[in-house]
């Protein structure tokens, strides 16, 4: 068995380590509840989930893209913070993977004002190496410029880093930046969808992470 472990571990935001996906559904029904009368339910709001605002918006309706973004950020942000808390243990496994020699990313599709918002919240403003979110790159994931502009930043190679997210833009992306892949089960989509992608590794709980070695399937 391969004992070596990751020097870098890239980690996906919401849906992964924060739990926003009530914000998210909500905000969605929202503002397409005000704009189709309906249409939408949440079944059906639910693969808005993991791509960006805008490419959502986009898809939805490319002659509102605008007005459905300014009006899903205003409701977004005044419900944040009540509606949002990190997954089982996120906080203390992160405390510990620092601890021992782990450099940490995130890698998302969020806006960087949001996810300091949402580390601040966690009190794990401190922890990460780097941030790469959706203003600093041109193409999201699944591209794999996010991954590889994080990479760069914390000067890891693709071989010593691994990428962990809950949706299929984390795994994809992260097997087109040519790094070790994880999917977490408790994705909102499940484990079964994510498995479909065939990622290295599946986490049953954020604190499989603190003995994964490469290699080694959990």
């Amino acid at each position: 068995m391969n004992e070596v472990t990751y020097k870098a571990l890239l980690f996906d935001f919401d849906g992964t380590l924060l739990d926003t996906n009530e914000l998210i559904i909500e905000s969605y029904l929202h503002i397409l509840g005000d704009k189709f009368p309906g249409k939408y339910d949440r079944d059906s709001v639910i693969p808005f989930l993991g791509p960006s605002l805008q490419e959502t918006c986009e898809a939805i309706d490319p002659t509102q893209t605008d007005s459905l973004i300014l009006s899903y950020r205003e409701w977004n942000l005044e419900h944040h913070d009540q509606m949002v808390a990190p997954f089982d243990g996120v906080v203390e496994t992160l405390h510990k993977l620092k601890n021992d020699g782990y450099k940490l990313a995130i890698v998302s599709t969020k806006r960087r004002e949001m996810i300091a918002r949402g580390l601040q919240l966690m009190g794990c403003q401190s922890l990460f190496d780097t941030i790469v979110g959706l203003e600093d790159v041109s193409r999201t994931k699944p591209d794999p410029e996010p991954i590889l502009l994080a990479l760069e930043h914390l000067n890891v190679s693709k071989e010593d880093a691994l990428m962990i997210g809950d949706n299929f833009h984390d795994i994809v992306g992260g097997q087109n930046a040519g790094v070790d892949t994880a999917g977490v089960a408790w994705s909102i989509k499940g484990e079964d969808f994510l498995s479909t992608y065939n990622p290295t590794y599946m986490l049953h709980h954020i604190n499989d992470l603190l003995s994964i070695k490469k290699g080694q399937l959990l």
